[in-house]
């Protein structure tokens, strides 16, 4: 549904930092699906561990708010270009299974509530049918 492209047009993240690949759902104000492929490149996988090698938690937390982030943004109505969208808490965080080179990540994130430009959201992120983390982040979008 949003390309790479697509997405870099809404949030302001970059390599090495941009961490979502694709969405391939979205109902605007409602929920999104995006998707991340895990490579044993990632710059995170030099020291986190060498030996055995498992993306940082709080780096699936980052990637499930960068797509909450694409949501916000694309369900405003004003012009996105001079807004961002700022993560301000997480709660309930669980890790449930480690994820490792080669996973393909899916971030299913839907909204709990939604009032003026406060965000709130439950994510919960996937590896095939395996919950591998989940929890309530919110943020707000805010003008750069």
């Amino acid at each position: 549904m949003l390309s790479i492209k697509e997405i870099m047009d809404i949030l302001p993240h970059r390599f090495p930092f941009l961490l979502i690949d694709r969405i391939v759902e979205m109902e605007l104000g409602k929920r999104v699906v995006g998707i991340k492929n895990i490579t044993v490149s990632e710059p995170f996988f030099q020291g986190h561990f060498p030996d055995y090698p498992i993306m940082p938690g709080v780096l699936l937390i980052e990637a499930m708010a960068q797509t909450g982030a694409v949501l916000a943004l694309s369900s405003e109505s004003e012009k996105i270009k001079d807004k961002n969208f700022y993560f301000s808490t997480i709660d309930k965080v669980k890790f449930r299974k480690p994820v490792v080179p080669g996973d393909q990540v899916r971030f299913e994130v839907e909204v709990i509530k939604q009032r003026s430009s406060l965000w709130r959201f439950k994510g919960k992120a996937f590896v095939g049918e395996s919950l591998v983390a989940e929890g309530e982040l919110q943020g707000i979008i805010s003008d750069k």
